[in-house]
């Protein structure tokens, strides 16, 4: 089953349940979902659904940032409520090593030698780790293996 049609029926358990908060969120997610559907007039895929669901969480983590700087604890706990659910829809994280090996391998399919090159690891390996690693700390890895 599509990840977009597992969301859906999600929503309907939720609301059939009456949990009005993780409902909430899921309606989010598929208002996010409909709104890359319309913009970029396509058919979502579920690495489409995967990069909006990234997204939304990373805004998430931004807001909650946000919300503890001006002590607002109890709309952090919302947010961190709604990263909960979204992270549900994610598929198993990568650990450590398992990035590192991906990394060593985009580099050698690549023939990455120095930082200019990176762009080249990313595209090769973005694929691969989309939703199942922190993009950004991938980034900061691979800079650390083409820089030293």
């Amino acid at each position: 089953m599509p990840l977009k049609a597992t969301i859906v029926e999600d929503m309907k358990a939720a609301m059939r349940a009456r949990e009005t908060a993780r409902l909430s969120a899921i309606r989010l997610l598929l208002a996010a979902i409909k709104q890359r559907e319309v913009d970029e007039r396509i058919e979502v895929t579920d690495a489409d659904v995967l990069s909006v669901i990234d997204k939304m969480i990373k805004q998430r983590r931004d807001s909650i940032t946000q919300f503890e700087a001006g002590k607002r604890d109890d709309l952090a706990a919302a947010e961190r409520a709604e990263i909960a659910v979204l992270e549900a829809y994610l598929p198993a994280r990568l650990s450590d090593a398992e990035v590192d090996a991906m990394i060593a391998e985009a580099i050698a399919a690549t023939g990455a030698t120095g930082i200019s090159a990176m762009g080249k690891v990313m595209a090769a390996i973005k694929p691969k780790v989309a939703g199942r690693a922190d993009m950004g700390a991938v980034s900061a890895r691979i800079k650390a293996k083409l820089t030293g």
